[in-house]
């Protein structure tokens, strides 16, 4: 008789009525919740949306889909996976019942908008205050400021929506612009303040839009960022974009308000005179990697006295860097001694070529931010409707805040989980199966000592109950 052996080990199957919660790790962000007064919260604002004699509350519904999506949910109806678990995610609405109240939601987009921005910010203000040393807020000067990253990218629908159209790269559905936060390497991987979701066929050199999102971004910013009569205190912060962000309008919109730029820019057509000069690399100086360490195949230098800037705002300078061509790489027409030329402006006020250009490459996280923010809700919009898109695009940058909040201010110091993106909070964490028990009339929650991150969850769940009993006591600022 012919032996084989198993890859893996055969374990028979049975159903059973134990009270098995199969991601008993997202009760990290049930306990964040919780510790935040998430559901009052809510109840102050969105009350409006569900009908007064309602058992399912607003903020328990919004928390509930914000938890959803960032576990795997991708629809309404993936809610079902916290249904099947009420011992630890409480009662959950049906899909009948949240559907009601997004479509209250699409008929008063302007009041949920409100509502959203001013919870998001009470939200944002407590975290941040609760961060102590790694507050952004406080960490934030003339000279190392809050850097504000504004970006657009595409998000593909494969079916008629609302006000989804043909996008440059001959797809079909959205455009929308982004404004986030990077916190620095040390400190997390940064959150959205505002989304601004936008039809396809929209530009992302658009002045007026890039102006739009960073007026919802600094009404996002904690009182921190405002003086005794309420004027926004710009020298304290950065907004990084692409070349896209280079319109005069808009620069000339960030030096009104005192805020400093730093933006790629696209090189005009120059004579071969300038060309020459750029293949001498003697004047210029070693560029620097993210850990400020010498790199030997790429520099910097400060061209305002050869490129003469014309109508931009006053103080405005521009870097050059050169690199060696990636491969498979096109040269243009100032790539002649076979390195990339590129540009960058900014009116700060540290003179360092090698730091500013290491900081303006640094918007690179920025990509990685809309990369999770996507896989958090924005990759999948479900309604017809724009409103109700919107909405789901807040609850989608809510549902990736919570992850990047706790990695602010709950993660110990250090620890490898803070350049973690959600994807691997969801494979390392969230994803940690449990049983509920009762012992002493209490419920609890058992979970295997051998999963790789189990210390990491109960130090979590730890901290968000002393979290919880502080703020009870006003012992924690709010």
């Amino acid at each position: 008789m012919h032996q084989s052996t198993r890859v893996f080990p055969h374990v028979p199957t049975e159903l059973t009525g134990q009270a098995l919660v199969s991601q008993a790790g997202l009760g990290v962000l049930t306990s964040f919740l919780n510790a935040l007064d998430f559901r009052q919260l809510c109840e102050d604002r969105f009350s409006q949306f569900v009908p007064a004699t309602a058992i399912h509350r607003p903020g328990k519904m919004i928390a509930d889909l914000a938890i959803m999506l960032a576990a795997w949910g991708e629809q309404v109806t993936d809610i079902d996976q916290l249904s099947s678990s009420p011992g630890l995610f409480g009662p959950v609405a049906s899909e009948a019942t949240i559907s009601r109240m997004m479509a209250r939601i699409k008929d008063q987009p302007a009041a949920f908008e409100y509502a959203f921005a001013t919870m998001h910010r009470t939200l944002r203000s407590r975290i941040w205050a609760a961060a102590g040393a790694r507050n952004p807020a406080a960490r934030a000067t003339a000279k190392d400021p809050l850097t504000l990253d504004i970006d657009a990218t595409l998000v593909h629908v494969h079916s008629d929506k609302e006000h989804a159209t043909g996008t440059y790269k001959r797809g079909f559905g959205f455009a929308p612009m982004t404004a986030t936060v990077d916190y620095g390497k040390e400190n997390g991987t940064g959150e959205i303040l505002a989304v601004l979701l936008r039809p396809g066929n929209k530009g992302a050199n658009s002045a007026a839009d890039h102006i739009t999102i960073l007026d919802q971004a600094l009404a996002q910013l904690p009182d921190d960022f405002y003086d005794a009569d309420q004027q926004l205190i710009g020298e304290k912060i950065l907004v990084r974009t692409d070349s896209a962000g280079a319109s005069r309008e808009f620069l000339h919109h960030l030096h009104a308000l005192g805020i400093q730029f730093s933006t790629s820019y696209a090189l005009p057509v120059v004579n071969e005179r300038f060309i020459r000069w750029i293949d001498e690399k003697k004047y210029w100086e070693p560029a620097t990697d993210q850990h400020g360490n010498l790199r030997d195949d790429a520099w910097v230098i400060d061209a305002s006295k050869v490129l003469v800037l014309k109508d931009y705002p006053p103080g405005t300078r521009i870097y050059l860097r050169a690199e060696p061509l990636h491969p498979g790489a096109k040269a243009s027409l100032f790539d002649t001694d076979g390195n990339r030329i590129t540009a960058f402006l900014t009116n700060a006020p540290r003179y360092n070529p090698a730091f500013l250009d290491a900081r303006h490459r640094a918007r690179g996280r920025c990509e990685n931010r809309i990369k999770t923010l996507k896989a958090t809700g924005l990759g999948k919009l479900p309604y017809w409707s724009f409103a109700a898109n919107q909405a789901w695009t807040n609850l989608a940058v809510l549902a990736m805040n919570l992850t990047c909040w706790i990695q602010l201010a709950m993660l110990p110091v250090g620890h490898p989980a803070g350049c973690w993106d959600v994807k691997r909070w969801r494979y390392r964490l969230y994803v940690i199966a449990g049983k509920l028990i009762t012992s002493s009339r209490q419920t609890g929650l058992l979970v295997p000592a051998t999963a790789p991150e189990a210390a990491l969850l109960i130090e979590l769940l730890e901290r968000a109950h002393a979290w919880y009993q502080q703020w009870r006591h006003g012992q924690l600022a709010a």
